[in-house]
């Protein structure tokens, strides 16, 4: 029964699109002389993409991103090609073809590492409902109906992602109104921001990120119903919500992304035992995550490598901490508590968020150095220097210091221990052994026997 109302709604739905088709305002032409969008900033591959389907025959546009950077005079990530060329027409065309994709039928044409994305127009569902298959909640599971352009432009998600470069006459084309947004700093959804979201509910994501990455705001239609269906994502397959994870974080703005998604009860969708953490135990722990993506950007934008392995450290430290208690409790020394929660802790998360393994062992291994950075006596602080992730696991202890957590004077000592001269370290063990006012306590030695 519920099943057939949402089906009928959908249908409802394909009516209105028709109706919205047939008011849609003319494409709007920005001749080369009124925008600033330069081949000398297109790259050599996406223009030879270009010109070659121009040579076949066919109609070729950049779209998406890379227009929407260049028009706010950024230098675009990469470059999407968009044509009237079907699938294998683009293959025909290009022997460095590959086509990939179920849900989205896409060509990808690959010049040594760079690799130009080519798509077909696509039609707006109301042109044949038949040939989109929808879940019950309205989600599309497959979309391979192909289009005009026009067609093309009104299907995409945002206006700002919806502006043509046309390579025949070098002009912008605007359907959408997108130009205007663009001026206005505004991100507005195209169509009716519940139904796009019940498409495809990773343009909820998509909405945090490009609002964070351009400073630009949400719209308050577009922003609206995000609260209300955030719980759609958990319908994502985890493998895919990983990588717009770590488009998120790792696109240099994961602060204000994580501002963002907090503020539209997106973050707790993602990483409900992390969001559960932060709701126990207050600002403490806030203040870790907010430090954590503060570092992390900052290393992004001084072009230094980050590590997903040391962000989920960073994101699941509250819900290892709180497992790793309880194993404590039961008797365990810290080390062995904190290696019996990681099994729990990343288990429950994979079923959000996947972790590929070679990522999971990263956390796993700066979560168990903590307790181990510790242990200052003798031999075990060059040991430990010696340990492929000691870096990070100290990077990590300098953060948790920073975030207020009882381990700053540990900190300070590993600091000073990294930077001092052979002798000094002499010194810093020394200490350690025998902590000031407190004597240093001789072992008896047994009395040797006689000989016989």
């Amino acid at each position: 029964m519920i099943s057939r109302l949402i089906k009928r709604a959908v249908s409802s739905v394909f009516s209105s699109e028709k109706q919205q088709a047939e008011t849609r305002p003319e494409p709007v032409v920005i001749p080369r002389s009124a925008h600033t969008v330069s081949r000398a900033n297109i790259s050599e591959s996406a223009l030879k993409v270009l010109y070659r389907l121009k040579r076949g025959g066919y109609r070729g546009y950049l779209v998406g991103g890379g227009v929407r950077d260049l028009l706010l005079g950024h230098k675009p990530k990469d470059f999407d090609v968009a044509t009237d060329a079907t699938p294998e027409q683009i293959r025909k065309l290009f022997s460095n073809c590959r086509l990939i994709g179920r849900r989205f039928r896409l060509a990808h044409v690959r010049y040594g590492r760079e690799i130009i994305e080519v798509a077909t127009f696509r039609a707006g569902h109301a042109a044949t409902p038949e040939g989109a298959a929808v879940s019950d909640e309205g989600r599309v599971l497959r979309d391979n109906v192909y289009g005009s352009f026009e067609e093309d432009a009104w299907r995409r998600d945002f206006t700002v992602n919806s502006l043509y470069y046309d390579i025949r006459d070098f002009s912008v084309v605007d359907c959408t109104g997108g130009m205007a947004d663009l001026k206005r700093g505004m991100l507005r959804l195209i169509g009716d921001p519940e139904q796009r979201y019940r498409e495809d509910p990773v343009r909820m994501l998509r909405a945090v990120r490009f609002s964070a990455k351009l400073g630009f705001q949400i719209e308050a239609k577009t922003a609206a119903p995000i609260r209300e269906l955030s719980y759609l994502l958990t319908e994502v397959p985890a493998a895919r919500l990983y990588e717009e994870v770590l488009k998120l974080f790792l696109g240099g703005h994961a602060a204000s992304v994580f501002r963002l998604l907090d503020k539209y009860g997106i973050f707790e969708q993602l990483f409900p035992e992390v969001a559960e953490s932060l709701e126990d135990e207050g600002g403490d722990r806030k203040l870790l995550l907010s430090r954590a993506f503060l570092n992390t950007d900052s290393r992004i934008l001084g072009d230094k490598h980050v590590t997903p392995g040391f962000l989920f450290a960073a994101l699941l430290w509250g819900p290892l901490q709180r497992a790793a208690k309880a194993y404590q409790a039961d008797g365990m020394t810290p080390l062995q508590a904190i290696e019996h929660a990681c099994g729990g802790v990343l288990a429950k998360q994979v079923q959000r968020v996947a972790i590929p393994r070679r990522f999971s062992t990263v956390s796993r291994e700066i979560w168990t150095l903590q307790p181990r950075l510790e242990r200052r006596r003798g031999r075990q602080p060059f040991r430990l220097i010696e340990h492929p992730r000691f870096r990070a696991g100290y990077d990590f202890l300098l953060l948790r210091a920073e975030a207020g957590e009882p381990v700053k004077e540990l900190a300070e000592w590993w600091t000073n221990f990294l930077e001092s001269d052979e002798e000094a370290r002499a010194l810093a063990l020394k200490a350690v052994h025998r902590p000031s006012g407190r004597p240093r306590r001789r072992r008896r030695r047994r009395p040797r026997k006689a000989p016989e």
